[in-house]
């Protein structure tokens, strides 16, 4: 390499990492404890090949945790990717969802653990430093989106559970930037884009990246992992993108769940409240990685981060409460659509009344962010102003029902797991039932290979991983409290 010639980030890093796979090296250690040996002791003898099983002091102190392996050095033995195909891959077999998961063979020792310098050990003193530490960028203290692309390729190359999806790189981005958008979605809790220590310390990620060491079906790491909740995040985007050019306009998810969610709360989404990037602004179209975290929050109306998405979408001046304004604006579109369908809707005078009794809101006459993340029926509350088919599901059941259902204790699907399940399963049925048509129409295959068939055309092949910057020129404003001052769930 010329002098004075910088590497490019991905390309230092890949250095590094061999580097440290060398370094890892049972034969680097002895090498090295030896040398320091003689450097303390210059008298001592030269060691035979016998003493190379001892560790030292030294080597006690600085070798790693084995529970932390970001990185990999070499791909695992796994069984040959399938052939590609004109379409998305639907998966290879996965274990029964309820049952225990599938442990695969533990790897370790040698260059499958990257051991670190004493120097960074002394600097990074637990797993999210050290996480940290290998993917940030020089200069910086905390993670954004471009930094965890060379560890999902890593995760993609190499990994057992995605051995069928390896001939099929043009998918390799879309898998991608779907995982990174599900970690910044439930890591990322100040909604900075910039993923701290301190947040890495507070999640799952960490204990859910040592899981794919042990984890042989990547269907089983549903937070952030699972190639079939890809499968059905991109199918849904594939749906309502038309003229496929990985955008959509208000229109286009006006169409999700055959026009559930009112034009009032599209027209929200697209004003910039919960969508980063100025395109919104510009051209009124979101990406895909905005679809990922409009899905998810659709379908799992409990969690944390879906609670703050729709509260920022319903605070329509920004003061961190809800008025009462607020909700009859949204309600009377609900209105208006139950008379369509002859369906007489409730006052709104009795509506509020039944929310503000669900809610139970600290202060009268004004709903707080905090007031709806201790509300165990969050999803019922949005659904009502907003969501005229689950609306209607909730009012055929009793809310004692409903809560009955919020408070079950064990492992129990999320609502999001659940609705990637049954969406999953009824794809892939669909996959194998569906026959192209006999009349030499190619737009007349089966959904799924009509919405994938031209997956493969040039468009494929345009650069798709985006890294959105800040979130527009939208201020965000900060709600009385936070989430330190909720009790855990």
């Amino acid at each position: 390499m010329p002098p004075g010639k910088v590497l490019q980030p991905v390309l230092k890093m890949k250095v590094d990492e061999l580097f440290l796979c060398w370094l890892s090296e049972s034969s680097t250690q002895a090498m090295l404890r030896d040398c320091l040996r003689r450097i303390q002791m210059p008298a001592m003898p030269e060691r035979g090949a016998g003493d190379a099983e001892q560790t030292g002091p030294w080597l006690a102190a600085t070798a790693p945790d084995p529970a932390w392996r970001p990185h990999e050095c070499e791909g695992p033995g796994a069984p040959g990717p399938t052939p590609a195909s004109a379409a998305l891959p639907v998966g290879a077999a996965s274990s029964a969802r309820s049952g225990p998961p599938v442990r695969g063979p533990r790897r370790s020792g040698g260059a499958r653990v990257c051991a670190l310098s004493p120097r960074v050990l002394q600097n990074c003193h637990d797993d999210a430093a050290k996480f940290v530490h290998l993917l940030v960028s020089p200069g910086c203290s905390y993670l954004v989106q471009e930094d965890f692309v060379p560890f999902l390729q890593d995760v993609v190359n190499t990994h057992p559970g995605l051995a069928f999806l390896k001939e099929a790189a043009e998918f390799h981005s879309r898998y991608i930037t779907t995982v990174i958008q599900r970690i910044f979605y439930t890591v990322n809790r100040s909604w900075s884009g910039r993923i701290t220590c301190a947040e890495l310390r507070r999640s799952t990620f960490l204990q859910n990246v040592a899981l794919l060491e042990e984890e042989a079906d990547i269907n089983q790491l549903t937070e952030f992992f699972s190639y079939e909740h890809f499968y059905v995040i991109y199918c849904k985007f594939w749906e309502l993108d038309t003229d496929h050019d990985l955008l959509i306009d208000a229109q286009d998810l006006a169409r999700h769940n055959d026009h559930a969610i009112s034009t009032k709360m599209i027209d929200r989404i697209f004003s910039g409240a919960v969508t980063r990037g100025k395109k919104v602004q510009k051209e009124g179209k979101i990406s895909y990685a905005d679809f990922v975290w409009f899905l998810i929050s659709e379908e799992d109306k409990k969690t944390p981060t879906s609670i703050e998405y729709w509260f920022r979408c319903m605070d329509l001046d920004g003061d961190g409460a809800l008025s009462m304004f607020e909700l009859e604006y949204f309600y009377e579109e609900q209105c208006r659509r139950l008379d369509s369908m002859a369906i007489e809707a409730l006052p709104f005078e009795d509506c509020l009344c039944q929310m503000l009794d669900l809610v139970k809101p600290q202060r009268e006459g004004r709903i707080t962010l905090q007031d709806l993340k201790r509300c165990k029926l969050a999803n019922v509350f949005f659904d009502t102003f907003f969501n005229i088919e689950k609306y209607l599901d909730h009012e055929q059941k009793e809310q004692v029902s409903l809560l009955r259902e919020s408070e079950s204790e064990g492992p129990e699907l999320s609502d999001w797991e659940r609705f990637a399940a049954e969406e999953y399963d009824i794809l892939v049925a669909e996959e194998a039932a569906g026959d192209p048509w006999e009349d030499g129409y190619e737009a007349e295959l089966s959904p799924v290979e009509q919405k994938l068939s031209a997956l493969r055309s040039p468009l494929a092949q345009r650069p798709f991983l985006e890294a959105p910057g800040g979130l527009g020129a939208v201020e965000l404003y900060e709600y009385e409290g936070g989430d330190d001052d909720l009790p855990p769930s």
